[in-house]
């Protein structure tokens, strides 16, 4: 499944929306504190933040951010200088990291709600057209009609989750 999802959006894609908002965090926190590196209380806050814009962006269940052992532990992997704060670069890795999981997830929630529930729909439309009383409503739905119907009923659910 994320080969087609790769194929539809394309890692480079992902990467830019990933840049964007790690530029989008460690610009702020630049500017408020003056300084260039984020220490761990600072990374922390930040990770909050990104996971605050993936949840308002992104489309299906939200994400809870992770604990502050794990933020650590991925810190220590992730800075390369060994100096105990993470600078721009450094960062973005640390993010791509702790957000893979998250973004395969929401890549499979889009496949469903963009791919399969069409599908579904044109193939439910076609065996309720033979049922009394429904059948003739049905029937008089164009096709295009009735599987974005489905597939935005499909896309309320997921998000409602």
């Amino acid at each position: 499944m994320g080969q087609v999802f790769d194929k539809l959006r394309g890692k480079q894609w992902r990467q830019k929306q990933v840049q964007a908002i790690c530029d989008r965090v460690f610009d702020r926190f630049k500017l408020e504190t003056g300084k260039a590196n984020l220490t761990f209380e600072e990374l922390y806050i930040a990770v909050l933040l990104v996971y605050n814009d993936i949840n308002k962006r992104l489309p299906g269940p939200h994400f809870d951010p992770p604990s502050k052992d794990l933020v650590r532990s991925i810190m220590t992997e992730c800075d390369m200088n060994l100096d105990g704060e993470i600078d721009r670069e450094e960062f973005v890795k640390f993010i791509e990291l702790l957000t893979t999981d998250t973004l395969a997830v929401v890549s499979q929630g889009l496949i469903i709600s963009l791919i399969v529930a069409p599908t579904v729909a044109i193939a439910t439309k076609r065996a309720t057209e033979g049922v009394p009383g429904v059948g003739k409503v049905v029937h008089k739905l164009p096709t295009s009609v009735y599987a974005s119907l489905v597939t935005l009923a499909v896309v309320w659910v997921n998000s409602s989750e």
